[in-house]
């Protein structure tokens, strides 16, 4: 079976008492083995790594989202910003009209109702984001005493050619 067929497998979740790449003991005794942080514990199934691995995967997901919200900020303040200068000109165009419904009317406005950006940002973060982080910490803690991407752990296990440069399996080059 090719190394992509392998990562198939890992994906899909592996078939009861499968060896995992990490769980050998001559790959954990050598030096070309994941450092013990990135190995699952004792007794920890495949579908729990794979849970696991879901729910990073949906954070993961929520960090992208929470840096568009702070896209979606700065490129609404900084438009907002951008309106004194449409006003002055307009002012200096003779359409003084237009110039004060943009001043009156949009200059300052709330996003949403009561909020400018910075308190949606807020909002999320104390909110929505603080709760799927700490839920995520949690059942990390509870399940494989903390460790963080042990999915990706294992698929580069899967993945990866030992031996060859560039396919070590810590930076530090020990493995």
């Amino acid at each position: 079976m090719d190394r992509r067929a392998e990562t198939r497998m890992a994906h899909q979740g592996n078939e009861p008492g499968e060896r995992h790449h990490g769980d050998a003991p001559d790959e954990r005794n050598h030096g070309d083995a994941p450092d013990e942080r990135h190995r699952r514990p004792a007794g920890v199934d495949d579908e729990t790594v794979a849970a696991l691995g879901k729910l990073s995967e949906a954070l993961e997901t929520v960090e992208r989202a929470r840096g568009h919200l702070y896209s979606l900020h700065q490129l609404i303040g900084h438009a907002d910003l951008m309106l004194d200068d449409a006003v002055e000109r307009f002012r200096a165009a003779g359409h003084d009209r237009i110039a004060d419904r943009i001043d009156e009317e949009l200059l300052g406005r709330n996003v949403i109702a009561g909020r400018w950006t910075f308190q949606i940002v807020e909002d999320f973060d104390d909110g929505y984001h603080a709760l799927f982080r700490n839920l995520d910490r949690q059942a990390r803690d509870e399940l494989v005493q903390g460790r963080r991407h042990l999915f990706e752990a294992e698929m580069k296990e899967h993945r990866r050619t030992r031996g060859r440069p560039g396919h070590e399996a810590r930076p530090d080059g020990t493995g």
